[in-house]
């Protein structure tokens, strides 16, 4: 029993990791094509709450969750389909903490561009364009991470 809540907490985070990332991304995409400073404040300001409440949080259970249910399953986390995962979830974490500075830094410009009756400045599209780029590494490395854990192919690693 206690094994399979441990896997149902494990496949809801990853649920959360890739549904909150997915939504983010819609939604500060959408945000930023209108163009309009307010809605782009409101948009990222609850973008950046769902980062912290969510996503954090699932990225602190993941390797958890990961870590026990291997062992508890009798895998070592040398397994290649197991370290291939995690060497995916270093590299997810790599993109992902700039991008939370990025939304919170780009909501800041935009709250002062409210507050100024100013249009976005240089600096917000800047942003943009590298919070876009980083999240097509980061995406693409969570889907792999989803294979992995359904696949397992075998991968030779460390084994």
């Amino acid at each position: 029993m206690f094994y399979f809540l441990l896997k149902m907490v494990h496949l809801i985070g990853a649920a959360v990791l890739l549904g909150t990332g997915a939504g983010i991304a819609f939604f500060m995409l959408v945000a930023h094509l209108r163009g309009d400073p307010r809605e782009i404040a409101g948009v990222a300001w609850t973008v950046v709450l769902a980062d912290f409440l969510f996503t954090a949080s699932a990225v602190i259970l993941q390797p958890i969750t990961g870590t026990w249910l291997a062992w508890s399953s009798g895998y070592s986390l040398r397994e290649g389909w197991i370290a291939a995962s995690i060497a995916l979830y270093v590299v997810t974490g790599a993109f992902w903490l700039p991008v939370v500075w990025m939304q919170m830094r780009m909501r800041d410009l935009a709250v002062h561009a409210v507050k100024t009756d100013a249009k976005l400045p240089a600096e917000y599209y800047r942003l943009f364009r590298w919070w876009f780029a980083f999240g097509f590494p980061a995406f693409a490395a969570v889907l792999v991470i989803f294979w992995l854990m359904i696949a397992r192919p075998p991968i030779p690693y460390w084994d």
